[in-house]
């Protein structure tokens, strides 16, 4: 007598073959051929990481903006940057110059649209192309709600978010000539956790992440991947100029700071350096992260934990 046979869920493998036509044996023939080939090489030495690419930094002359100038540089990168200030601009041009990177200072406001598009219309007419963006720029004043001037108000949301949508809307042009690309967009944990006296800046950084995130739609069939990138507190010229300490000396400041984040940083207890969120950002922008796009991605030190 013959055993009655149990019946078996088919395998994904089975189901997806049926779904598709496929027969279970065309697809092991698929997949045996795949594997008979010599995997992609995914290990790049650190120095040519972006040789040959074109990189564009908006807010490059001071805090993360200014080390991820430096980073993207020193991983072989032609690097365009704006900023206000001319003389740290030339000074961060300079220093990469003298590192044996390639860089260049183009002044531009990022509130004032024409500026923003001389920008972009300069660094890739200087470098033929552009293939990355990390659109860094920001600032913050901190008050209760009340206390802000329309005219504050305004100052904020346009360097924040406005200034954003103006270089994206001139970066992705070359970017589709180029056949894509990949922008950064500089938010803060501020939008995901927040405190008093930070509405207007709190406001423009979640609303970065809802930027991203469309913006990442309209471009992902054209290769273009556009990512936030979410720092916490970070050791720079902004924050030591909300704490009204930009006059206190380097050693005092390290000890008043260091001493605040032990208070007030759950995690690691402590500010990030510019330029570790610099570096992460370069790592956002890897040739290998050919499948994230509209991301948010969160270097905080466990602080929002």
């Amino acid at each position: 007598m013959n055993e009655p046979r149990t019946s078996r869920r088919p395998s994904r493998r089975q189901a997806l073959a049926a779904a598709g036509g496929l027969t279970l044996g065309a697809v092991g023939g698929i997949a045996l051929a795949q594997a008979s080939r010599p995997p992609a090489p995914t290990l790049i030495e650190a120095s040519k990481r972006f040789a040959g690419k074109v990189v564009l930094v908006t807010g490059g002359t001071s805090g993360i903006g200014r080390a991820a100038v430096a980073a993207f540089a020193g991983q072989g990168a032609a690097v365009a940057f704006c900023g206000r200030r001319e003389a740290l601009g030339q000074e961060v041009e300079a220093q990469v110059r003298d590192a044996g990177g390639t860089a260049r200072y183009i002044r531009a406001d990022v509130r004032e649209e024409d500026q923003v598009a001389a920008f972009v219309r300069t660094a890739v007419e200087t470098f033929h192309g552009l293939d990355i963006a990390l659109n860094n720029a920001g600032i913050t004043i901190e008050k209760p709600l009340h206390e802000y001037s329309a005219a504050e108000w305004n100052d904020i949301v346009d360097t924040n978010l406005r200034g954003v949508f103006l270089a994206m809307k001139y970066q992705i042009p070359p970017m589709l000539e180029r056949g894509g690309g990949t922008i950064l967009v500089t938010s803060s944990s501020n939008e995901h956790r927040t405190s008093a006296r930070r509405s207007v800046y709190t406001a423009t950084k979640c609303g970065l992440i809802g930027l991203v995130r469309s913006a990442a739609l309209d471009y992902a069939g054209q290769n273009i991947r556009i990512n936030a990138i979410v720092p916490g507190t970070t050791d720079t010229a902004l924050v030591r100029r909300v704490a009204g300490t930009e006059n206190m000396p380097d050693a005092l400041w390290e000890i008043g700071a260091a001493q605040w984040a032990r208070s007030n940083l759950p995690g690691i207890k402590r500010m990030a350096r510019p330029e570790e969120i610099a570096e992460f950002a370069v790592a956002m922008a890897a040739p290998e992260l050919t499948y994230m796009t509209g991301a948010a991605l969160v270097a905080d030190g466990g602080s929002g934990s």
